[in-house]
């Protein structure tokens, strides 16, 4: 069987970036995901199982029992088929050459940092780019070859990051900017003229692989850069974290609160005061106020995150 445009995905933005193609731009004919069971070996932040699509829109969805898709049922259905384009949304592992050099124009996903590729190259760029305090990002839609986030670029769009975004309002603005990219992808793709710019003269750097122990809060660190990590590893991510009596907290969300007021009298990560259900948590440099937080009682005054 000959698919036109295919889909690689396994969260709720492959979903949402599949309905927008296939309500507004041309029928998707293919969905490529994994099975469920992928997720004993693997964390996939945001999963969604796609198989609703087939319901919703009777849009045939592959279940691949390897992320690499390196299993013999993957193998065997692209040997068995023939596919023209897809795109990538939400997968976050390389695609192997033998998948890539079935696709007769290619196999294009997204990557972006507030620089130019191959600068910032790797893993979780859009929660990275919160963490560092970037304030814009550039994203990228590019052609997949056997390399990670090669700079074999088609199109790029630029949106802002701001101090009141976390990891999921800059999803958002994300997504919008890559169904911009995909219409004019898949408009070019139409009319057989897509035009890859492959003459990059940045710098090679890679982000590195972010895990949930990363997510862990030092109080004796600046409020921006506590702050910051908050925000970037907010939900669907698994959250920023202390101990406070050997026990969990994650903290949801969390702003600057103050950094005038004489908080000498209390070592970095003592709860301050707490007003309305939400601490005020000392940091070397000021204070944080959590807006919300995840723990086995409520946090009290004198408390201590750690």
């Amino acid at each position: 069987m000959k698919y036109k445009v295919t889909v690689f995905g396994v969260k709720d933005t492959s979903e949402n970036i599949v309905e927008f193609i296939h309500k507004n731009i041309c029928p998707v004919d293919l969905v490529i995901t994994i099975s469920k069971n992928v997720l004993e070996k693997n964390q996939v932040s945001g999963f969604k199982g796609l198989s609703v699509l087939t319901d919703q829109y009777g849009i045939p969805v592959f279940e691949a029992d390897s992320y690499f898709l390196t299993d013999e049922k993957t193998r065997n259905f692209m040997e068995g088929n023939e596919f023209e384009i897809a795109v990538s949304m939400g997968w976050q592992r390389l695609i192997p050459k033998y998948v890539l050099d079935k696709f007769e124009y290619g196999v294009y996903g997204f990557h972006g940092n507030c620089g130019y590729l191959p600068f910032g190259r790797g893993r979780s760029p859009l929660n990275w780019s919160i963490i560092l305090g970037d304030t814009r990002f550039n994203l990228n839609l590019f052609r997949y070859d056997e390399n990670a986030d090669s700079p074999n670029v088609f199109a790029t769009e630029m949106f802002s990051i701001t101090v009141h975004d976390d990891i999921r309002t800059a999803q958002y603005k994300n997504m919008i900017c890559s169904k911009n990219l995909i219409r004019k992808l898949l408009k070019a793709y139409k009319e057989k003229n897509i035009v890859i710019k492959k003459g990059s003269k940045d710098y090679d750097s890679w982000y590195h692989k972010r895990t949930a122990a990363d997510g862990k809060i030092d109080f004796k660190g600046r409020t921006r850069d506590l702050y910051n990590l908050i925000r970037g590893v907010a939900a669907p991510f698994p959250g920023a974290f202390a101990l406070c009596g050997g026990e969990k907290v994650i903290i949801w969300e969390a702003r600057p609160f103050d950094e005038m007021i004489d908080f000498s009298g209390y070592q970095p990560g003592e709860v301050v005061d707490v007003f309305d259900g939400k601490p005020i948590v000392r940091t070397v440099d000021g204070s944080l106020l959590v807006d919300r937080y995840e723990y086995c009682r409520e946090i009290m005054a004198g408390d201590i995150l750690e």
